[in-house]
């Protein structure tokens, strides 16, 4: 089976979860990052599944969410939104939502280390493609930036010679790029994958020997933030 053949079985397969025919997808995206130590995991956990995740997802513009595991770098959780665009963050109803005393006593600010947010505004692809697809059951992101001198150099690289190869990678549903509006990193690069798999794969590896001439000399202009690139597997509520 071809990789866009797959891709496309793989999205169906997503979208047969009863979420389909609906725009799950728009320009911006809404990071949360943070790890929670043992004694609070359960009761965290609880929390973000049974009343922050429903109350998120029901602010307009919100157009779909899901958490996430770390399998791989950090920080342990994170939570996934998908923006109609970046200005939803600052709308009332987001900003004004009511703040329970659950959500006061176990929220991530509250009790979580290495807390990051990210907002970021696609940049990569210049336009929205499958907005119906929904949440990856598989996610690699990377968090990085690159010095004022190199930007522009190293965002025509980035688009047009690395990334698109690694949309042919079996396996890769998707990948995207945003800038980075609020966050400590200047960009991120979102891929979604069919498993924790993919990365793995001798398709995956072959594209990171050979993408291009000009990836070695990119790569070293770029910093990661800690715990990027990060995969991470869907945690179901």
């Amino acid at each position: 089976m071809g990789a866009n053949k797959a891709r496309n079985k793989t999205i169906e397969a997503i979208n047969d979860r009863g979420d389909s025919h609906v725009v799950q997808k728009g320009s911006g995206i809404f990071l949360v990052y943070v790890d929670i130590d043992a004694e609070h995991d359960k009761e965290f956990n609880e929390w973000y599944n049974t009343e922050h995740l429903p109350e998120l997802q029901a602010v307009p513009g919100i157009l779909a969410a899901a958490r996430y595991e770390a399998v791989k770098g950090g920080p342990k959780y994170l939570a996934f939104y998908e923006l109609e665009n970046v200005e939803v963050l600052h709308t009332p109803a987001f900003t004004n939502r009511p703040r329970t005393p659950w959500g006061q006593r176990v929220s991530p600010s509250v009790i979580g280390t290495n807390l990051t947010r990210i907002v970021g505004e696609q940049s990569y692809p210049d336009r929205i493609e499958m907005s119906e697809r929904g949440m990856a059951p598989v996610l690699q992101i990377g968090r990085m930036s690159v010095p004022a001198e190199v930007d522009a150099e190293w965002n025509a690289w980035y688009n047009g010679e690395y990334i698109p190869g690694y949309r042919k990678v079996p396996g890769v549903i998707y990948a995207r790029r945003y800038r980075v509006h609020e966050g400590t990193s200047g960009y991120t690069t979102v891929y979604e994958f069919e498993s924790t798999a993919v990365p793995e794969s001798v398709e995956w590896k072959e594209q990171q020997q050979h993408s291009s001439p000009n990836s070695p000399r990119m790569r070293e202009a770029m910093t990661h933030a800690p715990g990027s690139a990060g995969v991470y597997t869907r945690i179901d509520p």
